[in-house]
């Protein structure tokens, strides 16, 4: 019988297996299941295409792993080559009975500068083992990992446990506890206050910042797909929709004086992220997070796998015209 470090190893070196095929540019010789299901950008698409034609370089100084040897799943965050160029990646694959079921590719297509220097190496709390007297039980990890959409749903902070010192990061662009920025992407005909308010908010703890309604935009998080849970590193990785209703385009904001209304120039759309919490007793500690638009409410390209990453209550004005628990987004 194998130990829980030899499952956790065999997972990883499988992940390994699958970044050199990806710089070899063949899927020939991993060990995959003749039904595996392979996406990228959430679209289906052939094994050995995608990322196996496009990646040169395999992932060096920058790569967080989360390994779940109860589900099978092995993800990383990493930045590796693509076309020669630094590319950040999200990569889970799924095993069962030592062959790849499930694999997908989550690419973020271009870096602003600020964000790419945060991605030279990983902060090296990311790379820790969690103390046996900080671990968190399984399932509890999973219930804070998803508050943290609930608090996003519901402009409420206190609906996630977070640290006072949890920094968020977004592509490599550090979203709280910045004050010094740049942290947003800044408009070109951003006015002079509304840059000077981003600034405030980047400054901001997780919690006071959600309290002041700054993601008014975000209409609801569904699917939310929380799919790999590290309990040896305290991880939750998962593969949430953040879904811009493209309504309202301004919207009533709080926390920066003579700043009270904020206007978001983005939507319809959907921003597929993937999303890392670490966890240490039961709060939220660091938050690493990479993400991509696409089309508003594009299926996923595992929505009738996992229908249930759907079924959430409409809690909060802004999710009510979603129907919950369907499999699908659609406006009611």
């Amino acid at each position: 019988m194998s130990t829980q470090g030899e499952e956790r190893a065999a997972l990883e070196a499988i992940l390994d297996r699958w970044f050199a095929a990806l710089v070899a540019g063949s899927a020939e010789g991993l060990p995959v299941a003749s039904d595996i299901r392979f996406t990228e950008q959430t679209a289906r698409i052939p094994l050995g295409e995608g990322l196996f034609v496009s990646a040169t370089a395999m992932p060096e100084d920058f790569r967080i792993l989360v390994t779940d040897e109860v589900s099978g799943n092995v993800a990383a965050i990493a930045m590796l080559g693509m076309w020669g160029k630094p590319t950040l990646v999200t990569v889970r694959l799924r095993v069962r009975g030592g062959l790849i079921t499930e694999a997908e590719h989550l690419i973020v297509p271009a870096l602003l500068p600020h964000g790419e220097a945060n991605l030279q190496t990983p902060r090296p709390q990311l790379l820790e083992d969690c103390p046996d007297d900080e671990r968190t039980p399984r399932e509890e990890m999973l219930r804070i990992a998803d508050s943290y959409f609930d608090a996003v749903e519901q402009d409420d902070g206190s609906l996630c446990p977070f640290t006072d010192d949890c920094a968020r990061r977004e592509n490599g662009m550090q979203t709280t506890m910045n004050p010094n920025g740049p942290a947003f992407p800044i408009r070109e005909d951003a006015s002079p206050e509304r840059t000077a308010a981003m600034r405030v908010f980047a400054g901001m703890t997780c919690h006071d910042q959600l309290n002041t309604g700054l993601m008014g935009y975000i209409n609801a998080i569904r699917p939310r797909r929380l799919q790999v849970i590290d309990e040896v590193r305290g991880m939750v990785l998962g593969f949430p929709c953040f879904n811009h209703r493209g309504q309202p385009r301004r919207y009533p904001v709080s926390g920066v004086p003579r700043y009270e209304m904020h206007d978001m120039a983005i939507g319809p759309n959907t921003l597929q992220a993937s999303e890392l919490f670490q966890i240490r007793k039961g709060r939220v500690v660091a938050i690493e997070a990479t993400g991509t638009m696409k089309a508003y409410l594009q299926p996923t390209g595992w929505d009738d796998l996992y229908p249930e990453t759907y079924d959430y209550a409409v809690t909060h004005p802004r999710t009510h015209p979603f129907h919950a628990g369907t499999g699908s987004l659609i406006p009611s």
